[in-house]
């Protein structure tokens, strides 16, 4: 059986003890300060670090090889690249030298000041910024004046990942009023049309069941490692092995359902829900999780809506079904009193439930952004990067029932044109074709951030190590 070496390199020093883990997604953390983003012209240290080249530390990552191929690409550029991890799977996934953080995430503050100042560390990489880690981590980089690359699923969907520079989602640079949106849009090229990106859900479960069987299986590596899912692994696996059991029933309803909804020309609303542990509901809205939102929405609807119109609430595809949101739905609607006007449903074309609605509510959803495309009225509950005038119904929510706000299509596309420049890659996280693609682009945008002094540093390093016939080594 594959063991994973336990490394004694620089970075177990007397801090550290034992490892904690973030993933994609995460229990109700206590708040800290609020960090913004970095800005697009971001502060960085001044002095000797303009005339050398960049050094990455990279964090935690998707469970891919995106990060430890991103790794190798930036390497090959002339650049230094370090990595911490704070779990067996990262380590995995990894595949390389790095050093290993098992200490308290009380202690990961200092940590982190005294790594980054013993390796003269200049950018940090992250997937997600509101895990505890990287949330400490954005706030040491704040007050070093370090660049923070992170990383997304993408804004636009599908064939795009993100990568923006400062944070992503609610902490994102992007412009956040119509004015300003189209001053930069008229800046901007058209954006290039995005080669379809390959990779299929059998991958990604093999590689997120690799990740979570690797931390499993090697504990003693980081006996402090406590996953911040709001269950455990194996329940999430079990929520979805029964899943699996009733998919074919859940999409007959689910089809059922909408041959029902297009043979009498329903008037509908849609709500397609979020994952209950996403952080851009736990962190971003005033919501803690979809039970509140869901019953917030069901509310309104009863109280404001007019009969015959109809709410049909989707279920998220990775949707463990751990949770029955069901029952949580039908039991929400019986208490306000429209049991004959909610449907619900695990499954459907996604698009095509979209085309037909009257109107889309989400909390801040990148199902937001096709919505919008689409040119559908959409009401977003929670802070996105979408949510402004001249996009989104800027009512409240009692108000989009019966009057609901159209997008500008004019300001839809130049808000497409700007998000695409500015944060998007066309690429994926779950095929090597994929990754090559996302890396390659990746590459350039975040090495645009860095000043000439920078990059030229980094070319004398790769020409010398095209003379010498090897790449430079990551530590």
């Amino acid at each position: 059986m594959l063991q994973p070496r336990q490394d004694t390199t620089s970075a177990d020093t007397a801090i550290l003890g034992s490892a904690t883990v973030g993933t994609e997604t995460a229990t109700r953390l206590p708040p800290r300060p609020e960090v913004r983003a970095v800005p697009l012209d971001p502060m960085v240290r001044e002095g000797a670090d303009r005339d050398r080249p960049a050094t990455f530390l990279f964090l935690q990552g998707i469970a891919s090889p995106f990060f430890s191929d991103l790794g190798r690409a930036l390497r090959a550029r002339g650049h230094g690249v370090r990595r911490i991890n704070f779990c067996s799977g990262d380590w995995l996934f990894w595949g390389g030298g790095s050093d290993h953080y098992r200490g308290p995430r009380t202690g990961w503050e200092a940590y982190l000041d005294a790594y980054v100042a013993e390796h003269g560390v200049t950018d940090i990489v992250l997937f997600g910024d509101c895990r505890p880690f990287h949330v400490v981590a954005r706030e040491v980089a704040a007050r070093e004046g370090l660049r923070v690359h992170v990383f997304e699923e993408g804004y636009v969907r599908p064939n795009w990942i993100t990568c923006e520079l400062g944070g992503v989602n609610g902490y994102s640079s992007l412009p956040r009023t119509a004015e300003a949106v189209r001053a930069l849009a008229r800046r901007l090229p058209q954006p290039a049309r995005a080669l379809p990106s390959s990779g299929d859900m059998a991958r990604r479960s093999l590689w997120d069941v690799s990740y979570n069987l690797a931390n499993v299986l090697f504990p003693y590596l980081y006996p402090r490692f406590r996953s911040h899912r709001p269950t455990h692994i194996a329940m999430e696996y079990a929520g979805w092995i029964k899943k699996f059991a009733r998919r074919g029933r859940t999409r007959r309803e689910a089809a059922h359902c909408d041959e029902i909804y297009r043979a009498v020309g329903c008037d509908y609303f849609l709500l397609p829900l979020q994952l209950d542990s996403d952080y851009q509901i736990r962190v971003h809205s005033p919501f803690l999780g979809v039970e509140g939102f869901m019953d917030r929405v069901i509310k309104s609807f009863a109280e404001t809506s007019k009969a015959p119109t109809r709410l049909l609430v989707k279920l998220h595809p990775l949707d463990s079904g751990l949770m029955n949101w069901r029952r949580f739905a039908r039991a929400s609607a019986r208490r306000h009193g429209v049991s004959d006007r909610l449907d619900f449903i695990d499954g459907g074309d996604l698009p095509a439930l979209i085309a037909g609605a009257r109107g889309v509510v989400i909390v801040n959803s990148t199902v937001g952004m096709l919505s919008l495309e689409m040119g559908r009225p959409t009401h977003a509950v929670g802070t996105a990067i979408y949510n402004m005038a001249g996009l989104t119904h800027q009512g409240d929510l009692d108000s989009f029932w019966t009057e609901p706000t159209a997008p500008d299509m004019d300001l839809v596309a130049d808000f497409r044109r700007v998000v695409l420049n500015r944060t998007q890659v066309n690429g994926g996280f779950f095929s090597q074709e994929a990754i090559a693609r996302a890396v390659a682009g990746s590459v350039p945008r975040m090495e645009s951030a860095m000043p000439d002094a920078t990059l030229a540093a980094a070319r004398a390093i790769r020409e010398r190590a095209e003379e010498d016939g090897r790449l430079a080594p990551v530590y």
